[in-house]
């Protein structure tokens, strides 16, 4: 199925990076994009050995095609000191290359040749609604997800259990992340159960049983390997005692739940942040494919502790206040977080996203969309 899905995501006319969490459908994508490109796949052990053993051979290689063509590096992670030679090639031969890779921490270490900007950095997400079409099911993406290698699969929610065990566990003892496993292991459930909340790194320290600078480089580890993200809080001149730390999301519903051990339909308490995590994940890949938003955030006054709106999206001076209710019916309190941001200069638009059916105006300057409503909303950039 992953194969005949038609991705939002369009590719720079030069060379670039693509990132995205395992199973986020790049190697088919890439294949589809570019049929005649010169393909290196460094997941085939026997190539990645040879170029590790004498690195003069991926030169040899490259020098051996004609200029100006393209080149795939899928997993370019696994040895990024071919960028080196990636770099001489897109100036001495005008080579094209399309890096993709699961995992941006090895990129990010030191001495890395990160091509000086001649390769853009791009990414691909899990499905959103637009490209599954009329296949996409609102309980069926928070239940199991809508990572492409899972959604082919035959069976998802075993799917959901392998992918955790081999693309979490696995890779990051591949990768030499982190030496203590275990701790790692009893922080993944926990870190599953913050989906949707501002972070609070003692409180997950201790419920791991880890130490507070440790739990700090898991957070990392999970970040650099594309399987979460963070949503700052917004500030505008507050000050430091004030400052509010940033929301963690997992990049996918299935993951989560996995993650954390869950089985079975989501209950109404799960729906909450479930729902509010895939609207956060929606609106970062609609803005990575399209660039809509300067900035995503969530505003939360310091004067009012138990008052927040969900998510703030920013171009130049101007707003737009988003509010995520996993409920079916309208209700005034659903819009008490949009009431109190009114104040805040330059919004423009006010908005609760509910999994109801109507669209409604309950009082001026607030809107109530239906998800579908407001992800084609979303997709025409709001």
């Amino acid at each position: 199925m992953a194969d005949t899905v038609q991705r939002l995501f369009a590719p720079p006319k030069g060379s670039y990076f693509l990132f995205g969490p395992r199973g986020s459908g790049k190697s088919t994508w890439l294949r589809r994009l570019h049929p005649d490109a010169h393909w290196i796949d460094l997941l085939d052990e026997g190539r990645y050995q040879a170029y590790l053993v004498d690195p003069s051979l991926f030169s040899s290689e490259l020098e051996a095609l004609a200029d100006r063509s393209t080149v795939v590096i899928d997993e370019v992670q696994r040895l990024p000191n071919l960028l080196n030679v990636v770099h001489q090639k897109i100036e001495t031969k005008r080579l094209r290359f399309a890096l993709s890779g699961s995992s941006a921490r090895k990129l990010r270490r030191g001495g890395v040749n990160l091509l000086a900007g001649r390769a853009l950095l791009r990414h691909l997400h899990a499905y959103v609604p637009q490209e599954l079409g009329s296949r996409f099911r609102l309980d069926e993406a928070l239940d199991v997800g809508t990572l492409p290698i899972i959604d082919a699969a035959e069976n998802r929610r075993d799917a959901l259990s392998s992918y955790v065990h081999l693309y979490l566990r696995e890779e990051i003892q591949a990768e030499a992340a982190t030496r203590n496993l275990a701790g790692f292991a009893r922080f993944l459930p926990i870190a599953a159960l913050f989906h949707g909340q501002a972070l609070n790194v003692s409180s997950l320290a201790r419920d791991a049983g880890v130490a507070r600078t440790t739990v700090q480089g898991y957070l990392q580890i999970l970040d650099d390997t594309l399987f979460t993200f963070q949503v700052p809080a917004y500030e505008a001149r507050l000050r430091v005692r004030e400052k509010r730390h940033p929301k963690l999301y997992w990049v996918d519903p299935g993951l989560v739940r996995a993650v954390a051990g869950r089985s079975g339909s989501p209950d109404a308490e799960a729906l909450g942040p479930l729902f509010e995590g895939w609207i956060a994940q929606c609106l970062r890949a609609h803005n990575d494919y399209a660039g809509l938003y300067d900035e995503i955030a969530y505003w939360a006054p310091a004067e009012a502790r138990n008052t927040e709106v969900d998510f703030l999206l920013r171009r130049g001076k101007r707003f737009i206040a988003i509010e995520v209710k996993a409920a079916r019916r309208w209700r005034s309190d659903l819009a008490k977080g949009l009431r109190a941001v009114a104040d805040l200069k330059g919004v423009e638009r006010r908005i609760v996203v509910y999994m109801g059916n109507q669209v409604l105006r309950p009082e001026p300057g607030i809107e109530v969309l239906p998800h579908a409503k407001f992800m084609a909303e979303v997709q025409s950039g709001l």
